[in-house]
Parts: C-alpha cells; sequence; structure tokens
C-alpha cells in the first residue's frame, strides 16, 4: 500500500472528502499543477488532528492549499496529501461590535462581505484579493495601503504534532509578505480581527474604489497567481521589468502581462509550471543583469 493510501482510508473513515491522485491544477488559480497523490477536504478541528497525525506517524508529507493564489504546483505534482480546509473552517462570526472570528478556510470575499453587513471598516484593501484568510494571514496580505498585520487581533492554529495553539498580535512577527507561519510548520485554523465601525455605504464605496483600480490595472482575464515577485527596495518590480522590455515576453504557454509587468499569465490555458519557472528565471536574468535589482520571488513554488 502507497503511504498516502493511509490517509485516504482515513480520511474516508472520518467522513471527509477524498480523492487520490488529484489534478492540483483544478485547485490553482493559475490552473497548473500535477496529481496530488492524494486531496482531502477536512471539516473539523478533530478531524484535522486526526490527518496530521496520522501523516506524522506513516511519515507522509503534506501541505494546506486555500484557494491556490499564490502557488505554482510543478508538473510532477505533489507527493503527499493536499489538505483544503473546509466546514467549520469556513466559519464567520461576530464576536462583539468590533470585532470578528473567521476560518482559515473563508474567502477573503466571504470575509470582506461579512465585515461591510456589519458595518466594520478596515478590510476594504483585501476587496478582491482571490485568496483564503489563513493564506492572507499566511503572507500577511496587502494592497493599497493596508495589510492583514493592520487588522488582525490573534491567530488560532493547529501544530505540526496536531495539537491546537494560539498567537496574540505581538508574537506574529508580521512583516512584508511574511508572519511567524512561514517558518513555525503551524496550520492557520482561525483568526480573530479587530476592525472600526463606519457607515456601511462609504465602506461599500472604498470597496468599490480598490476593485475598480485592481481591474483596470491586472490581467484578471487570464489565470495568474498574482504579483510574482516581491516589492524590491526602492523600486517597484512590475516597473523594472517593463524597463527591461519584457513586457509581453512568452516561454511556451506562459507569458509576462502585457497589462501589468508584474504578473505572468497562462495565456494559452495551457502553460506548463516549467514554461512559467523558465520565463521567472529570463525575468530575474534580464533584470538583474540591466538594472542590479535582484527580483526575489513571491510567489510559493511547490
Amino acid at each position: 500500500m502507497d503511504r498516502s493510501d493511509i490517509i485516504y482510508n482515513l480520511a474516508e473513515i472520518l467522513n471527509c472528502e477524498a480523492l487520490k491522485y488529484e489534478p492540483l491544477s483544478r485547485h490553482t488559480t493559475f490552473k497548473i499543477g500535477g496529481n496530488a497523490d492524494t486531496y482531502v477536504k477536512v471539516t473539523s478541528q478533530s478531524k484535522l488532528s486526526a490527518i496530521i497525525k496520522e501523516c506524522r506517524e506513516s511519515d507522509v508529507d503534506y501541505m494546506i492549499i486555500g484557494n491556490g493564489s499564490n502557488i505554482l504546483v510543478s508538473d510532477e505534482g505533489y507527493r503527499g496529501v493536499v489538505i483544503r480546509l473546509d466546514g467549520e473552517f469556513r466559519k464567520i462570526a461576530l464576536v462583539d461590535e468590533d470585532t470578528i472570528y473567521c476560518g482559515a478556510g473563508a474567502t477573503l470575499a466571504a470575509l470582506c462581505k461579512f465585515a461591510l453587513n456589519c458595518g466594520l471598516s478596515g478590510l476594504e484593501f483585501a476587496w478582491g484579493i482571490p485568496g483564503t484568510v489563513g493564506g492572507a494571514v499566511f503572507m500577511n496580505a496587502g494592497a493599497y495601503g493596508g495589510e492583514m498585520k493592520d487588522v488582525v487581533h490573534c491567530v488560532t492554529h493547529m501544530t505540526a504534532e496536531g495539537n491546537p495553539g494560539r498567537t496574540e498580535k505581538a508574537d506574529l512577527q508580521f512583516g512584508y509578505r511574511a508572519s511567524v507561519y512561514r517558518h513555525n510548520k503551524a496550520i492557520i485554523t482561525g483568526v480573530t480581527l479587530k476592525l472600526q465601525k463606519d457607515n456601511p455605504a462609504d465602506i461599500r464605496a472604498r470597496m468599490d474604489d480598490f476593485l475598480g483600480r485592481r481591474s483596470s490595472k491586472q490581467p484578471l482575464d487570464y489565470p495568474s497567481a498574482g504579483s510574482v515577485f516581491k516589492r524590491p527596495e526602492g523600486a517597484y518590480a512590475g516597473a523594472l521589468i517593463e524597463q527591461c522590455g519584457l513586457k509581453g515576453h512568452s516561454h511556451g504557454g506562459a507569458q509576462v502581462s502585457e497589462k501589468h509587468a508584474g504578473f505572468i499569465i497562462n495565456k494559452t490555458g495551457s502553460a506548463t509550471a516549467n514554461d512559467v519557472k523558465s520565463l521567472i528565471r529570463e525575468v530575474q536574468t534580464k533584470v538583474y543583469d540591466e538594472t542590479g535589482y535582484n527580483l526575489e520571488c513571491e510567489l510559493i513554488i511547490i
């Protein structure tokens, strides 16, 4: 028996949806990626704990996936278990007049709508970011002058040993596209956010403004994983790439967006991960040679 079959069988016993050899291209915004040995939707803390503990006991690799909006999965896929947080992990609830609890598996879109309906401001910057709340906290997602660190009060998680835990704001180590969860191996399960009361009409106006800006500047009509590169100190990745004449440059089915050079798009719909990785290397090399800037990937390559 393949080791990941142990997790597949356990998932069935736990009444979790499980799929063998699931194409990860179906679960990433790039629409790219080979098969995962096992793909599991986990719906509760107890089930997640059981699966994590069994992965540890059976020496099976695993990773958590949200909307797959900031990752590039290799064409060879993933040898292990891919876990999607569902069920109770998508719960959103008002704790008090300015506090929201949100499960890590909920989308940022759902959270932003919930906050709007409660007349709570602070998340407008996140409207239109195509990720889950857990992923947004993991990488301290941000846009238009706002970041998750501005609104997160504390985070609940599950350790690599399958035990529940909690991290307070002061210990989250938020930085540019970074948090303590990028290296502590714990799985974010929920987030408590502190917001501010405001007029829903004013909140909606700001959300519409940010979404309009996003739509006008970003290639939202093509599969992509958002901004590929981190912003280098003293410059902007997209501007450097455009300066080097790389806007519209292609490798296979992947292209540097003609609308925003900081994005690489799956132009043909059939681009491979190798197409994207080759294009990233070409961009990094030319930008370094011509400007001296070393572009670091914001995109996570699996």
